[in-house]
Protein backbone atom coordinates (compact mmCIF):
# COMPACT_ATOMS: atom_id res chain seq x y z
CA UNK A 1 0.00 0.00 0.00
CA UNK A 2 1.26 3.20 -1.44
CA UNK A 3 0.36 7.19 0.39
CA UNK A 4 1.58 9.99 -1.99
CA UNK A 5 2.14 13.38 -0.51
CA UNK A 6 4.98 15.25 1.40
CA UNK A 7 5.18 13.89 4.82
CA UNK A 8 4.89 17.27 6.73
CA UNK A 9 1.69 17.83 5.65
CA UNK A 10 -1.07 17.14 8.68
CA UNK A 11 -3.05 15.30 6.02
CA UNK A 12 -0.37 12.79 5.15
CA UNK A 13 0.56 12.68 8.93
CA UNK A 14 -3.14 11.54 9.46
CA UNK A 15 -3.29 8.66 7.55
CA UNK A 16 0.46 7.50 8.38
CA UNK A 17 -0.34 7.59 11.87
CA UNK A 18 -3.20 6.32 11.64
CA UNK A 19 -2.20 3.45 9.58
CA UNK A 20 0.47 2.51 11.84
CA UNK A 21 -2.49 2.63 14.55
CA UNK A 22 -3.93 -0.34 12.69
CA UNK A 23 -0.63 -2.41 11.85
CA UNK A 24 -1.37 -1.43 7.77
CA UNK A 25 2.49 -1.33 5.99
CA UNK A 26 2.70 1.77 4.12
CA UNK A 27 5.26 3.07 1.47
CA UNK A 28 5.10 6.57 1.51
CA UNK A 29 5.71 8.44 -1.64
CA UNK A 30 6.82 11.62 -1.96
CA UNK A 31 3.93 14.16 -4.42
CA UNK A 32 2.11 17.18 -4.47
CA UNK A 33 2.12 20.48 -6.39
CA UNK A 34 1.88 18.63 -9.39
CA UNK A 35 4.55 16.34 -8.29
CA UNK A 36 4.43 12.66 -8.30
CA UNK A 37 3.95 9.13 -9.48
CA UNK A 38 1.65 7.77 -11.70
CA UNK A 39 -0.42 6.18 -9.14
CA UNK A 40 -0.93 9.72 -7.48
CA UNK A 41 -1.61 11.54 -10.83
CA UNK A 42 -4.36 9.19 -11.43
CA UNK A 43 -5.48 8.65 -8.29
CA UNK A 44 -5.61 12.20 -6.84
CA UNK A 45 -7.24 14.47 -10.20
CA UNK A 46 -7.09 17.82 -8.27
CA UNK A 47 -3.85 17.30 -7.05
CA UNK A 48 -4.56 16.98 -3.64
CA UNK A 49 -2.89 15.54 -0.90
CA UNK A 50 -2.87 12.24 0.31
CA UNK A 51 -3.49 9.99 -2.26
CA UNK A 52 -3.43 6.17 -1.86
CA UNK A 53 -2.47 3.32 -4.06
CA UNK A 54 -3.87 -0.23 -3.11
CA UNK A 55 -2.80 -2.53 -6.11
CA UNK A 56 -5.52 -0.80 -8.67
CA UNK A 57 -7.81 1.05 -6.35
CA UNK A 58 -6.66 4.67 -6.19
CA UNK A 59 -8.20 6.81 -3.20
CA UNK A 60 -7.50 10.40 -2.37
CA UNK A 61 -8.59 12.55 0.59
CA UNK A 62 -7.22 11.69 3.70
CA UNK A 63 -10.62 11.13 5.43
CA UNK A 64 -11.80 8.71 2.88
CA UNK A 65 -8.29 7.07 2.89
CA UNK A 66 -8.65 6.49 6.62
CA UNK A 67 -12.38 5.17 6.23
CA UNK A 68 -11.13 2.71 4.02
CA UNK A 69 -8.16 1.87 6.37
CA UNK A 70 -10.53 1.20 9.69
CA UNK A 71 -12.83 -0.93 7.75
CA UNK A 72 -9.75 -2.99 6.21
CA UNK A 73 -8.49 -4.19 9.54
CA UNK A 74 -11.70 -4.70 11.84
CA UNK A 75 -11.19 -4.72 15.61
CA UNK A 76 -9.85 -2.09 17.56
CA UNK A 77 -11.11 0.97 15.52
CA UNK A 78 -10.43 4.35 15.30
CA UNK A 79 -13.53 5.68 14.79
CA UNK A 80 -16.12 4.53 17.29
CA UNK A 81 -19.15 2.43 16.40
CA UNK A 82 -21.14 3.92 19.35
CA UNK A 83 -23.12 6.32 17.91
CA UNK A 84 -22.16 9.79 19.88
CA UNK A 85 -18.78 8.19 20.12
CA UNK A 86 -18.65 8.09 16.24
CA UNK A 87 -20.39 11.46 16.10
CA UNK A 88 -18.16 13.27 18.00
CA UNK A 89 -15.30 11.81 16.33
CA UNK A 90 -16.38 12.81 12.84
CA UNK A 91 -16.71 16.26 14.27
CA UNK A 92 -13.55 16.19 16.15
CA UNK A 93 -11.90 15.33 12.41
CA UNK A 94 -13.89 18.10 10.65
CA UNK A 95 -12.62 19.92 13.35
CA UNK A 96 -9.11 19.80 12.34
CA UNK A 97 -9.43 19.32 8.80
CA UNK A 98 -11.52 22.39 8.29
CA UNK A 99 -11.58 24.65 11.30
CA UNK A 100 -8.02 24.50 13.13
CA UNK A 101 -5.79 23.50 9.21
CA UNK A 102 -6.63 26.94 7.88
CA UNK A 103 -5.22 28.37 10.80
CA UNK A 104 -1.89 26.56 10.77
CA UNK A 105 -2.04 27.01 7.16
CA UNK A 106 -1.31 30.36 7.67
CA UNK A 107 0.96 30.28 10.00
CA UNK A 108 2.72 27.35 8.90
CA UNK A 109 3.35 27.89 5.30
CA UNK A 110 4.03 31.35 6.08
CA UNK A 111 6.65 30.43 8.28
CA UNK A 112 8.14 27.65 6.58
CA UNK A 113 6.48 26.25 3.85
CA UNK A 114 6.90 29.33 1.25
CA UNK A 115 10.45 30.17 1.80
CA UNK A 116 10.82 26.17 0.63
CA UNK A 117 8.93 26.45 -2.39
CA UNK A 118 10.95 29.99 -3.30
CA UNK A 119 7.79 32.28 -2.63
CA UNK A 120 7.25 35.08 -0.76
CA UNK A 121 5.73 34.65 2.33
CA UNK A 122 3.29 36.64 3.87
CA UNK A 123 4.28 36.89 7.40
CA UNK A 124 1.75 39.75 8.63
CA UNK A 125 -0.74 36.84 8.27
CA UNK A 126 0.63 34.46 10.29
CA UNK A 127 1.48 37.03 12.73
CA UNK A 128 -2.20 38.06 12.39
CA UNK A 129 -3.26 34.22 12.31
CA UNK A 130 -0.86 33.33 15.65
CA UNK A 131 -2.56 36.90 17.68
CA UNK A 132 -6.24 36.22 16.81
CA UNK A 133 -7.32 33.02 15.31
CA UNK A 134 -4.93 30.23 17.29
CA UNK A 135 -6.32 31.41 20.40
CA UNK A 136 -9.52 30.64 20.00
CA UNK A 137 -8.47 26.99 18.72
CA UNK A 138 -7.00 26.53 21.89
CA UNK A 139 -9.44 28.14 24.21
CA UNK A 140 -11.85 25.63 22.52
CA UNK A 141 -10.31 22.52 23.07
CA UNK A 142 -9.73 23.11 26.35
CA UNK A 143 -12.69 23.18 27.23
CA UNK A 144 -13.76 20.21 26.37
CA UNK A 145 -10.84 18.09 27.14
CA UNK A 146 -11.02 15.11 29.67
CA UNK A 147 -8.43 15.74 32.78
CA UNK A 148 -5.59 14.06 31.52
CA UNK A 149 -7.60 12.39 29.00
CA UNK A 150 -8.39 11.74 24.97
CA UNK A 151 -10.99 13.61 23.20
CA UNK A 152 -13.46 10.49 22.73
CA UNK A 153 -14.30 7.48 24.91
CA UNK A 154 -10.65 7.79 27.12
CA UNK A 155 -8.41 6.56 24.24
CA UNK A 156 -6.76 7.49 21.46
CA UNK A 157 -8.92 7.36 18.27
CA UNK A 158 -9.14 9.09 14.98
CA UNK A 159 -10.64 12.57 17.24
CA UNK A 160 -7.03 13.25 18.89
CA UNK A 161 -5.01 12.18 16.21
CA UNK A 162 -7.31 14.34 13.31
CA UNK A 163 -6.92 17.29 15.92
CA UNK A 164 -3.59 17.12 16.92
CA UNK A 165 -2.04 16.92 13.23
CA UNK A 166 -2.61 20.77 12.67
CA UNK A 167 -1.24 22.06 15.83
CA UNK A 168 1.74 20.00 15.79
CA UNK A 169 2.95 22.21 12.39
CA UNK A 170 2.04 25.17 14.42
CA UNK A 171 4.35 23.89 17.08
CA UNK A 172 7.07 23.78 14.37
CA UNK A 173 6.34 27.15 14.01
CA UNK A 174 4.97 28.68 17.47
CA UNK A 175 5.33 29.35 20.75
CA UNK A 176 1.86 30.29 21.24
CA UNK A 177 0.69 27.26 23.11
CA UNK A 178 1.07 28.83 26.98
CA UNK A 179 0.61 25.57 29.23
CA UNK A 180 -0.05 27.96 32.05
CA UNK A 181 -3.15 28.94 29.98
CA UNK A 182 -3.98 25.96 28.42
CA UNK A 183 -2.84 23.08 30.30
CA UNK A 184 -4.96 20.31 29.46
CA UNK A 185 -4.01 21.46 25.83
CA UNK A 186 -0.45 21.71 26.57
CA UNK A 187 -0.72 17.75 28.13
CA UNK A 188 -2.59 16.19 25.43
CA UNK A 189 -1.18 17.48 22.49
CA UNK A 190 2.35 15.96 23.97
CA UNK A 191 0.35 12.24 24.83
CA UNK A 192 -0.76 13.16 21.30
CA UNK A 193 2.85 13.21 19.88
CA UNK A 194 4.50 10.45 22.45
CA UNK A 195 2.01 8.29 20.80
CA UNK A 196 4.20 5.33 18.75
CA UNK A 197 2.39 5.80 15.82
CA UNK A 198 2.62 9.94 15.62
CA UNK A 199 6.38 9.93 17.29
CA UNK A 200 7.73 7.64 14.26
CA UNK A 201 5.99 9.89 11.61
CA UNK A 202 7.58 13.15 13.04
CA UNK A 203 10.79 11.33 13.42
CA UNK A 204 10.97 10.64 9.55
CA UNK A 205 9.57 13.67 8.98
CA UNK A 206 12.13 15.96 11.33
CA UNK A 207 14.42 16.30 8.11
CA UNK A 208 12.11 18.56 6.13
CA UNK A 209 10.87 20.53 8.68
CA UNK A 210 14.71 21.13 10.10
CA UNK A 211 15.45 22.48 6.11
CA UNK A 212 12.09 24.49 6.03
CA UNK A 213 12.32 26.01 9.75
CA UNK A 214 16.45 26.62 10.13
CA UNK A 215 17.59 30.47 9.92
Amino acid sequence: MIIHGSRPSPFVRKVIAFAAEKGIEVEVQAAGFGRGGEGYLNGSPFGKIPALEDGDFLLCDSTAIITYMDALRPGTEMIPAEPKARARTIWYEEFGDTVAQPVGAKIFFNRAVARRLKREPDLAAADKAEAEELPGLYDYLEGVLPEGGWLVEDRFTLADLAAGCPLINIGYVSDALDAARWPKVAGWLERVKARPSVAAAMDLEAPMIAAMVEK
